[in-house]
């Protein structure tokens, strides 16, 4: 087993190949991404005593890397690739080419050592993860039908639409079921799902959602959790102007799952969200704007709780 040390290795990971680059040296290495190249890789890191591995996520090639890499012993971490990107600007790297990009996912996950340090994405939550991804595209498709059918169309249409509507229902509901099982089975995310759903407003989905998609709940700090799903307010000041802030980054796909859940929790059913959201009503706050703010302080409150590995017991007043 390969040791864990503080030497850092950066993989730019691409359909046929790899490139790696080693933080701090001249030590870099190009490989196919075949079972020939992933054994040369590892042999490779094992030469040089790498420990951890910062990835960024690549459409799902990752994933088989990631557990190679996991089963040699190196702790791997898989990073947004905007964020590498905006790094890579601030540093005044423009260019992109696989070695600069090797070097600077390296440079990045030493600058960025607690993005997710720790998180090991275990296989009963990379299966999880595909469930939910695969229901929420089916669920795009329905309400991509159900929107046409605001407008006339030829009846055959009609009649096509409501077949494959009929179909992505019963896909879905199949999906629901699966994903419940596949939490059930796994102590681990069954814990953070009872924790998840005894918030008032968050349903199976929605914790189905935050286990896959948001794995550093409960480990890092709020402000970080806060930036990781895209709901921290960012200044736009310039000398003496001072701009509307606003968010950016983050798990859009994520963001888009909880906002129906985030509406109902703010508006109906959520004791702490509830008075929260009418305040900032009060102030004037109006658009997307105060469920934003309701969505980062339910973010911070989850992000306690699981840290705490503790159920819903909001304090009889609410701090704003």
């Amino acid at each position: 087993m390969m040791p864990h040390q503080r030497r850092l290795v950066g993989i730019d990971i691409s359909k046929r190949k790899i490139d790696a680059c080693i933080h701090g040296e001249a030590e870099r290495r190009t490989v196919p991404s075949t079972p020939a190249g992933e054994a040369e890789l590892i042999a490779w890191l094992r030469a040089h005593e790498v420990g951890e591995a910062v990835t960024e996520a690549s459409g799902g090639y990752e994933r088989r890397w990631a557990e190679a890499l996991r089963r040699a012993g190196l702790v791997v971490r898989t990073v947004d690739p905007k964020r590498v990107r905006y790094f890579a600007k601030s540093a005044g790297r423009l260019a992109k080419n696989d070695p600069i990009d090797a070097a600077m996912i390296a440079w990045f996950g030493v600058t960025f050592p607690a993005a997710n340090a720790g998180l090991t994405p275990e296989p009963a939550r990379q299966k999880l993860d595909q469930l939910v991804t695969a229901r929420a595209t089916l669920r795009e498709l329905e309400t991509a039908l159900t929107n046409r059918e605001e407008h006339k169309q030829p009846a055959l249409v009609t009649k096509a639409q409501a077949a494959i509507r009929k179909i992505l229902r019963a896909q879905i509901k199949t999906l629901d079921k699966a994903i419940a099982a596949a939490i059930a089975e796994d102590p681990a995310m069954a814990r953070r799902a009872e924790i998840i759903t005894s918030v008032p407003g968050l349903g199976p989905q929605a914790a189905a959602g935050l286990i896959a998609w948001l794995p550093e709940l409960g480990q890092v700090d709020d402000k970080a959790i806060a930036a990781l799903v895209g709901v921290a307010p960012y200044d736009d000041d310039s000398g003496e102007r001072r701009g509307q802030r606003h968010i950016r980054g983050g798990r859009e796909k994520l963001r888009s799952l909880l906002y129906m859940p985030i509406v109902a929790a703010s508006t109906q059913c959520n004791p702490v969200l509830k008075p929260y959201y009418q305040r900032l009503l009060a102030k004037g706050k109006d658009g997307k704007v105060p469920l934003i703010a309701c969505m980062n302080k339910l973010m911070r409150i989850l992000n306690t709780m699981l840290a705490r590995d503790e159920t819903w017991n909001p304090p009889t007043r609410a701090a704003a």
